[in-house]
């Protein structure tokens, strides 16, 4: 079955990268950690369908990608390719309310970041914006009341 493609009215360019000091002061440890408990929530979510069965190397996998983002080593790169992360999406039906699910699992997990998984409180708004902007990018279908074409 065909679908059209969403294109949110955005520039991918402009979301603001997070800090990559956040990679020395938190560890490599604490970001698979913390996206492991992330991949424990959206198992929960009523978003579980767009994953893998295999959450925990799901969020591995996720983890690498992060842990470059910011300011790791690239380990996503090295053991998985270039991430293009909206054309790794594209397969999955991803609308404004999937996005705001998956976000709230984020939240839940940051809401103790700092103490849990030593994240640096002075880049979490940072990181928050990063998430927003990269979240939004990711959706690729259109909300129901804004039809593809019915501008």
């Amino acid at each position: 079955m065909s679908r059209d493609i969403y294109v949110p009215p955005m520039n991918p360019g402009d979301v603001p990268a997070p800090s990559r000091e956040i990679y020395a002061l938190m560890g490599e440890d604490n970001i698979f950690h913390m996206l492991e408990d992330f991949y424990k929530e959206l198992e929960r979510s009523a978003v579980r369908g767009l994953f893998p069965r295999d959450m925990v190397a799901a969020s591995r996998k996720s983890a690498a990608f992060y842990v470059g983002l910011l300011g790791g080593p690239p380990l996503y790169h090295q053991r998985y390719g270039s991430p293009a992360m909206r054309a790794r999406h594209m397969p999955f039906r991803i609308d404004p309310a999937a996005r705001d699910e998956w976000l709230a699992c984020f939240e839940r997990v940051l809401a103790g970041a700092e103490e849990q998984y030593h994240f640096p409180p002075q880049h979490l708004e940072g990181f928050r914006a990063f998430l927003r902007g990269f979240s939004m990018w990711m959706v690729n279908t259109a909300p129901a009341s804004h039809p593809p074409g019915k501008d």
